[in-house]
């Protein structure tokens, strides 16, 4: 009889990756990294307490990583493999995170800017959507490994998206807020005709990529990849063997 030994060591079994998530208040639609229905597999989720839009946004995230350092050991304690963020301006953290956790971290979606440069053809490039186009600094691409010359456009000309995400709303006009994120996706497309892929920096961005997929014709990347294809290492998925060999009768 074969043996059926379990090894232990964590307290929670099932959700390999631990989001970080800013102290907020305004509402968090299916597509948004904090809402828990978003994701196709199970996660935990630790709220860093002082951790506003406007502290890591519109001032400096550095000022936080004693905080974000705890709150990612502690979901490491609960049994994440792996930690997340769920603002792209957390690139800054991304080194402090990764030396301190020992675990993998994938702070900010954008990440995936080199990688995804690596599957355009000759020509073409990647640019990026971020809810504040002023306070992506030279800083935040370099810790994320995106090229300075980047072509970056903001929401923050809009008259709802950056507005309700980094104030912090109670109420949230969603509809306005896909409007901006379509005006942003065509502005850039527009100023830089060499785009061949966008990605999302801001986590709230995920419910209108299908959208700007649509209005640009070119792939989208956001906190969603990046976070599917984070988790599809920490717990791969399995394949049942092939019993029968189909070249007997």
């Amino acid at each position: 009889m074969r043996s059926n030994v379990q090894r232990g060591g964590k307290t929670v079994y099932g959700a390999t990756v631990g989001i970080l998530m800013l102290e907020t208040r305004f509402p968090r639609i299916p597509g948004d990294i904090g809402n828990a229905t978003t994701w196709p597999f199970a996660v935990h989720y630790r709220v860093v307490d002082g951790a506003t839009p406007d502290l890591i946004v519109l001032k400096d995230a550095r000022a936080m990583r004693d905080a974000f350092v705890a709150g990612g050991e502690a979901l490491v304690r609960m049994g994440c493999d792996g930690i997340v963020t769920n603002c792209g301006f957390l690139s800054v953290l991304q080194e402090d995170l990764a030396t301190a956790l020992a675990v993998p971290v994938a702070s900010s979606a954008l990440m995936q800017v080199p990688m995804v440069a690596q599957t355009l053809p000759p020509g073409k490039r990647v640019g990026v959507l971020t809810v504040s186009a002023d306070c992506l600094g030279a800083d935040h691409l370099a810790a994320a490994g995106v090229p300075a010359e980047t072509p970056i456009v903001g929401t923050e000309g809009g008259r709802a998206f950056s507005q309700a995400f980094l104030t912090d709303q109670l109420e949230v006009d969603f509809d306005a807020c896909r409007s901006d994120m379509l005006d942003a996706a065509d502005a850039l497309m527009h100023r830089h005709e060499d785009i061949g892929a966008i990605v999302l920096e801001c986590t709230n961005m995920v419910p209108y990529a299908r959208d700007i997929r649509r209005l640009t014709g070119v792939p989208v990347y956001s906190v969603y990849t990046l976070v599917n294809w984070f988790q599809s290492g920490l717990s791969p998925r399995g394949f049942a063997p092939l019993l029968d060999d189909p070249r007997q009768p």
